[in-house]
């Protein structure tokens, strides 16, 4: 059992702060096809600096530390034991390319001002007006090769709102919808365009 501070929207399965950690594995963790698939969007970006916002048990760290020989991840959550859990994780698998900042999103993203992602994946606040606010203050933080991955972006009508604010963004030349996840690309020398892509 873990006491888990939630400094996002809130869940929709959970009611108290205490959980389970195989139950918060079976509905807030990264299921294993999302996983591998962030694995092989890392691994075929080559991805190497790479943040996470939302590290929950390190499910998607992982797949993120794995997935080239150059990654660097740095992964951000507020609540401390969840990260005491997601730590347990790393040293369990001998990952020492992950940096752990535990601070709420807002915080870590107005103390990071001139570093420069490759990927970066948002993953723990599906609250829409918030998440506009990080995916804004983070593109300072981008270059023409980025691709920033949101997590739910039909979680709720405000981050659908959010999401269709986001691709609208004239700095954003490609976005695809894959409706759990949508993405953003940066690339100028690319005409803007959308698609929407079922993945199974």
């Amino acid at each position: 059992m873990v006491e888990m501070k939630d400094f996002g929207q809130g869940s929709r399965v959970f009611k108290g702060n205490a959980r389970k950690v195989s139950a918060v594995v079976k509905n807030a963790g990264m299921k294993k096809k999302r996983q591998k698939l962030l694995f092989r969007l890392a691994s075929y970006f080559k991805s190497e600096n790479i943040l996470e916002l939302g590290t929950s048990l390190g499910l998607g760290t992982v797949a993120l530390s794995l997935s080239n020989d150059f990654a660097a991840i740095h992964t951000v959550e507020g609540c401390p034991n969840t990260l005491r859990k997601a730590q347990d994780y790393f040293e369990k698998f001998n990952l020492h390319n992950i940096e752990i900042h535990q601070k709420v999103f807002k915080d870590f993203l107005a103390d990071t001002v001139s570093e420069k992602y490759d990927l970066i994946f948002i993953d723990g606040d599906h609250n829409g007006e918030r998440t506009l606010g990080y995916f804004n203050s983070l593109l300072k933080n981008v270059h023409n090769d980025t691709v920033i991955i949101f997590d739910d972006i039909y979680w709720s009508k405000d981050m659908t709102a959010a999401w269709q604010q986001i691709i609208a963004n004239e700095k954003v030349t490609v976005s695809i919808d894959t409706f759990q996840w949508g993405m953003v690309f940066f690339r100028k020398e690319q005409p803007k365009q959308h698609f929407v892509i079922r993945l199974g």
